[in-house]
């Protein structure tokens, strides 16, 4: 057996496969695969083997795409067959909101080039008539959908892989894996040890228990998942002996999944009385087995699908296929480097696999070959969960998703499962208060607060939702007086050391305050891409507060420590020190009745220590509000203390309390971006405007300097704009396709509405040279052409002086 190797993959189902190949692929070929038992044990062996490109993320319907394609290029490099069959896939509505939903996912595919198209009931009879379409309103076709081999395509991974310089070592068991000082691993096997400089945890329904061997815990757990194959339906039969093959049909009201298999149909089903499997770790015994069939949990299921496919209970069943394969807790794979470790990669949690496992290995093959992953992937970012999740968490929220997996899925939909999880001191007065509660990263943060007869729960919706005159109030609330609410969501990084300002130079792309100062700054990707929105605050000449986006502290944390030099200390404080932000034209009249530090000097962008009330908090004179504003902050234990003086003051000046629904619609005046929406790692600061707060003047070589500055002498050929929408009763969420001459030309970023002037706004990406004052557009927003003006001066204080002033 080959005792050492640059990379070590652990696991042989279809995701080990397509890592260990896409490595060979893009230039390692010292790379090798162990299997404890035969390749595809586990999930893969027993899988349906659909494959379809529908998902709510655009990243993750692109890769999924990408998957698609490969299958072709691996039987043409292989010989081999991957048994495709690309039939194409109908999914069903039978209510409005479903056809909303796929409403908005056809408008998402237009920018994409995905060929699906929005049909009707009729329409859905002549392309899968085993269906009964007695109360469906639409669908969605697409004719990417389709099946293949299980088998065969891991197999054929597994060549196209060896071909490429590749080593596979089936029934291989890894008992250890120690690092070493120098960060790279010795891999303990039953046939000896492995030192690798890389090791991939692709451990599939295994991966918990190889993590562990490590110390890491991945947040992903097995489910029991059932499908039925039938004996011969004589539509089928048919259908056969005219050369056509049925195509799929995702019925989600059904929660079930049909396809054709041979003569017959195989139906699967997310079921609700859904049940998780070995709960306490996975047998190391387990492999090749099927778990007992176990129709009580599906009966209602298959009632159902009698109804939606008549042709099913004339049918006999054939086979049952009942087994165990894994979700994380949002349901996208966990990929990429392992936040706090050395060459430890995650390729596991692809519950599907024969739709994800392409892009997940060509993911993971960019980011250990070339540094960066070509296109945003937070989506399956490992990072996306921190350091607070546990197998108590992961459990409920697993199930949930199982259960789910062909629900409706709204923009502004909260789920309930495993929560309130982590929450602050303010979370039982706020409650009080009326808040209503949405969850980032683990943490409860009000999306706003009901008053009197204003709904306590926001009904999901890809419409203006009930919780539209709540979020008005609260608005006006901020732009006529003054309103608080919590800085709790902001990930927060204390910078200390000597070099920590040389540090900071190069690695941010902005100008690095003054003390009492703070700036406004990107950070970069080798690349070029965007991997942060900060602001940067000098305390001192060795002391700096960052803050970002709250969800992304893991992936900006693992950022910081991979670029981590003498002299620099990096923590996350992101939970070590809370606060508020107070803003409106009333917010200084506040803070100076809280304080005996004179404020009214305090500066836009100007930080300072000072006592406010009997906290010592640190003041920022900025807020994402677009108004006058501070954010004061402080340490957790004192939270209650300053809340108590700061809303005791506020009373005389109307102070209201606001959510994120409110702070999502006020930055909407300033066409203020969002992380994750208009900033994020799929574009550049020159694209999004954010290349104004680069210091191309400094002298330090900062991360992604050479890239931005190809593009400030060379721009790229599309750039952020936005708009003001004629928009009926729904507002732009993302990803509406932008229609000009009658052809897409680019597509929103995110959007929503302006309470405080009543318009409906969007911003998004077009061609560089159609940028013009006045220009008129369509922007498609559920199936219907909204007329659309670009604009560049904001919609509230123009000139900056209420929020400079």
């Amino acid at each position: 057996m080959q005792t050492t190797t640059r990379v070590l993959i652990i696991g042989g189902g279809v995701v080990g496969a397509s890592c260990l190949y896409h490595l060979t692929k893009l230039g390692w070929s010292d790379v090798m695969l162990v299997e404890r038992s035969e390749l595809t044990s586990g999930s893969t062996w027993h899988a349906a083997g659909g494959f379809h490109t529908l998902n709510g993320d655009t990243n993750m319907a692109a890769l999924q795409g990408y998957t698609i394609r490969l299958y072709k290029e691996l039987e043409d490099i292989t010989g081999m067959s991957c048994g495709l069959h690309h039939v194409g896939g109908v999914t069903l509505a039978d209510n409005r909101d479903r056809f909303d939903m796929l409403l908005a996912e056809r408008a998402k595919h237009r920018f994409m080039g995905l060929d699906t198209e929005i049909v009707g009931p009729e329409e859905i009879r002549k392309i899968a008539p085993v269906t009964n379409i007695e109360g469906i309103i639409g669908g969605l076709y697409d004719p990417l959908d389709g099946h293949l081999d299980p088998s065969g395509t891991t197999h054929a991974y597994a060549r196209a892989a060896r071909m490429g310089g590749a080593t596979i070592e089936t029934h291989c068991m890894v008992k250890e894996t120690t690092q070493r000082p120098d960060g790279t691993w010795d891999v303990v096997t039953d046939k000896g040890t492995i030192h690798a400089e890389h090791i991939v945890n692709a451990g599939g329904l295994w991966a918990r228990e190889v993590g562990a061997m490590a110390g890491v815990y991945f947040p992903l757990h097995p489910m029991e998942h059932q499908y039925l194959v039938t004996e011969e339906v004589p539509m089928i039969v048919e259908m056969v002996k005219d050369g056509r093959e049925h195509p799929h049909v995702m019925d989600p009201a059904g929660e079930s999944y049909l396809r054709q298999e041979g003569k017959g149909l195989c139906i699967g089903f997310y079921e609700q009385p859904c049940r998780p499997w070995s709960v306490d770790g996975t047998p190391w015994s387990f492999g090749q087995e099927l778990l007992q069939d176990d129709f009580d949990k599906i009966e209602d299921s298959i009632a159902f699908a009698y109804r939606r496919f008549p042709d099913l209970e004339r049918a006999g069943i054939k086979n049952v296929i009942h087994g165990p394969f894994t979700f994380a807790p949002d349901g996208n794979p966990l990929v990429g480097p392992v936040p706090g470790m050395r060459n430890y990669w995650s390729a596991c949690g692809v519950m599907a696999g024969f739709s994800q496992g392409g892009g997940v290995g060509l993911t993971l093959a960019q980011w250990m070959i070339e540094g960066e992953p070509e296109r945003d992937v937070m989506a399956m970012d490992v990072a996306r969960f921190g350091d607070w999740i546990t197998p108590g968490y992961t459990l409920p929220k697993v199930i949930e998703n199982y259960q789910k997996r062909f629900s409706v899925s709204y923009p502004n939909e909260e789920l309930p499962a495993a929560r309130p999880h982590r929450t602050t001191p303010m979370y039982d007065i706020f409650t009080q208060m009326g808040a209503v509660w949405g969850q980032q990263f683990g943490l409860e943060v009000a999306n706003y607060f009901a008053q009197g007869d204003e709904p306590t729960f926001e009904t999901p919706s890809f419409r203006r939702s009930d919780a539209f005159g709540a979020t008005a109030r609260e608005v006006m609330a901020v732009r006529n007086g003054v309103g608080i609410n919590e800085v709790q969501n902001f990930g927060k990084f204390l910078v200390t050391g000597p070099h920590a300002r040389d540090w900071l130079d190069r690695i941010m792309a902005g100008r690095v305050p003054a003390p009492g100062r703070l700036s406004l700054t990107p950070m970069l990707s080798e690349k070029g891409k965007l991997i942060g929105d900060f602001t940067m605050s000098c305390l001192d000449e060795e002391t700096f507060q960052l803050t970002a986006s709250y969800g992304s502290q893991a992936y900006h944390h693992r950022w910081f420590l991979d670029h981590l030099e003498p002299g620099v200390e990096v923590q996350n404080i992101s939970d070590r020190r809370t606060g508020f932000q107070i803003a409106g034209p009333k917010a200084r009249d506040v803070l100076q009745a809280c304080t005996r530090t004179d404020v009214s000097g305090m500066k836009f962008l100007d930080v300072a220590r000072m006592t406010v009330g009997q906290t010592a908090c640190i003041v920022q004179r900025v807020s994402y509000t677009g108004d006058l504003g501070f954010e004061i902050y402080c340490d957790p234990m004192d939270q209650r203390a300053l809340w108590s003086i700061l809303w005791a003051a506020g009373q005389q000046y109307g102070m209201q309390p606001f959510g994120m629904r409110a702070m999502m619609s006020l930055r909407l005046d300033k066409f203020f971006g969002s992380w994750m929406a208009e900033f994020s790692p799929d574009y550049t600061a020159a694209e999004t405007g954010l290349d104004r707060f680069i210091a191309w003047k400094k002298n330090a070589d900062f991360i992604g300097r050479a890239p931005a500055e190809a593009e400030r002498n060379n721009p790229p050929a599309r750039a952020l704009v936005s708009f003001v929408v004629d928009a009926e009763d729904a507002d732009v969420h993302g990803y509406e396709p932008i229609w000009l001459d009658g052809a897409v030309v680019g597509f929103c970023t995110s959007g929503g509405y302006s309470h405080f002037t009543g318009t409906s706004v969007a911003m998004g990406l077009i061609p560089r040279d159609r940028i013009a004052e006045g220009l008129r557009v369509e922007i498609e927003i559920l199936g219907q052409m909204r007329p659309a003006t670009l604009v560049t001066a904001p919609l509230f204080d123009g000139d900056g002086a209420r929020m400079r002033g």
